[in-house]
């Protein structure tokens, strides 16, 4: 049990890689306040940290306006119990990671009761709906960013901006070397390992899952020794998998939970739905297909709003396309398999993505992303 005087933190991590950074940041906390009382929304990474779960973030990870809209009760609830809990408790300190439209409006609420916001893995405001940059400067009162462009964004807008480095490079390490791990799954070293990643919410699972499936079955007659593999996130069970094609889609797929980054690592190229895995893949070396897709009115609606030229972190961070995009109408099987097969049949395409991949490594700084914003946030509250 904390001490009285224990420092008290609500921490709100909407979804699965927030959850992830989030339990790195308390861990970086408690190597300076061990006695850290937490409570906040999360999920199984910062269960295992010692947070007292008020809601689980799994019922939150929606995207899309439409999808956000299907999920509005969830997320109200959501809303009133951190309020309460806010004003009933007050902590010393808010911590917000990512998940904008929920966390600037806890914000409002805890600045209004006087207590201090530090926002770690600031909201994607550069690539659409810039003007939200007045919302956060006014109710957050520091900011750490992960990517290497956002501290000149912020500034150039009056902030107060720390830039930290990216957590990944902290915690995507590889312990056991590719052979050895696919000796230990039974694997034939010299098969063609392709994985599946179909993205860690529900809904991407059911709108990707049925595609890349798709895709791997016109793959796998021209690979040699073809196998699939598919790192199960946390928030997703089997069962959402098997209700989403894998049941009946004629095909051997390893579905492991455990040894996530080992089997991304083994992988020959991978299909993967856009969003931070694409990071976690540059940062291993691995070749890709990046890929989405939503509602068509949510497509529509985003046309209209995002302001960058690129979906994947990777070529966002790169300024340039490093990896393929295909979304939307093109994230089909047949455009999928086709670009899958490409990486690992021409060498040299194979060749110009490595390299690019790893000048992305080099873009995204250093490791101690997490001890840096642990040293930030513990100042905010021993000012407090």
């Amino acid at each position: 049990m904390p001490a009285l005087n224990a420092p008290r933190i609500m921490l709100v991590a909407g979804e699965a890689s927030g959850d992830l950074h989030g339990a790195k940041l308390v861990a970086a906390m408690r190597e300076q306040a061990p006695d850290l009382a937490l409570c906040g929304i999360g999920g199984p990474a910062l269960a295992a940290q010692g947070m007292d779960i008020l809601y689980d973030s799994s019922r939150l990870a929606v995207v899309g306006i439409v999808e956000v809209l299907s999920h509005f009760r969830f997320i109200r609830e959501a809303m009133r119990a951190l309020e309460k809990r806010l004003r009933e408790h007050p902590p010393d300190l808010l911590i917000l990671i990512d998940y904008p439209d929920f966390n600037l409006i806890l914000a409002k609420k805890a600045k209004r009761l006087g207590i201090p916001v530090f926002y770690y893995i600031s909201p994607q405001v550069w690539a659409w709906r810039p003007g939200r940059v007045k919302t956060i400067r006014e109710r957050v009162d520091r900011l750490a960013v992960i990517l290497p462009f956002e501290k000149e964004f912020y500034q150039q807008r009056g902030m107060e901006v720390a830039y930290v480095g990216h957590p990944l490079l902290d915690s995507v390490r590889v312990a056991v070397p590719r052979p050895e791990f696919l000796h230990s799954l039974g694997i034939a070293p010299e098969s063609t390992v392709v994985g599946i990643l179909p993205g860690s919410r529900q809904r991407e699972a059911a709108s990707m899952l049925p595609v890349f499936l798709a895709a791997a079955q016109r793959l796998a007659p021209d690979l040699h020794k073809p196998v699939f593999v598919l790192p199960l996130a946390p928030t997703l069970s089997e069962e959402d998998l098997l209700a989403n094609g894998l049941a009946d889609c004629g095909l051997e797929v390893r579905v492991i939970r455990e040894n996530r980054y080992e089997l991304m690592a083994a992988c020959n190229a991978v299909m993967a739905a856009s969003g931070t895995v694409s990071l976690e893949l540059a940062i291993l070396g691995v070749p890709m297909v990046v890929s989405y897709k939503v509602s068509p009115l949510t497509w529509f609606l985003g046309k209209q709003l995002v302001r960058v030229e690129f979906a994947s972190l990777v070529n966002l961070v790169a300024g340039q396309e490093v990896v393929p995009e295909l979304l939307q109408g093109q994230a089909t099987p047949e455009l999928i398999a086709e670009t899958i097969r490409s990486l690992l049949i021409e060498p040299d395409r194979r060749i110009r993505m490595l390299a690019g991949l790893e000048e992305v490594r080099k873009l995204l700084g250093g490791a101690g992303a997490s001890a840096k914003a642990a040293r930030l946030a513990l100042e905010m509250v021993r000012k407090s």
